[in-house]
């Protein structure tokens, strides 16, 4: 890990499914305005093309961005697809009406596969290769994983103050 920032703010979006990115991209912009360093690219926790909409949570930042993201979700919003075989690295297509909207990647042997797609200005096996070169053994890519402990760290800080 390189830098680490949190952000808190209101929410001024409402839960809706499919509309994560309104709710998620205010306060994933306050973090990246923080940042010392540009990284590459962008994971996203959430859809890119793979999406109802063909527009989710990657593909929203990347575009207010203008940089290169990336989709990586632990659950499917659309499309259709074959398991993936059961080693580390093994893939399959998640498909939409004949189209490829993304992949199911197995990050690790045995475990669950995460749904891969692309966000904004990156190809799928670009995207693919994100991910595995992220996972470090593990299912989530360790940049989620590292933020996904650190807002869990954040909120127990702020559920002590109260």
């Amino acid at each position: 890990m390189i830098e680490r920032h949190v952000a808190t703010r209101p929410v001024s979006f409402p839960y809706v499914p499919g509309l994560l990115s309104f709710r998620e991209v205010p306060a994933l912009l306050v973090v990246i305005r923080r940042l010392r360093l540009t990284p590459d690219v962008f994971i996203a926790d959430g859809q890119g093309l793979a999406h109802p909409r063909r527009f989710g949570l990657a593909s929203h930042l990347g575009v207010v961005l203008d940089h290169p993201t990336v989709g990586c979700a632990k659950s499917r919003l659309a499309g259709t697809f074959a398991e993936p075989g059961p080693e580390r690295g093994s893939w399959t297509e998640l498909k939409e009406n004949g189209k490829t909207i993304g992949a199911v990647l197995r990050t690790r042997t045995g475990v669950r596969p995460l749904f891969v797609s692309v966000g904004h200005r990156i190809d799928l096996r670009c995207a693919l290769d994100v991910v595995q070169s992220c996972g470090l053994g593990m299912r989530l890519p360790e940049p989620t994983r590292l933020a996904d402990r650190l807002v869990g760290l954040h909120r127990k800080a702020i559920a002590m103050r109260v």
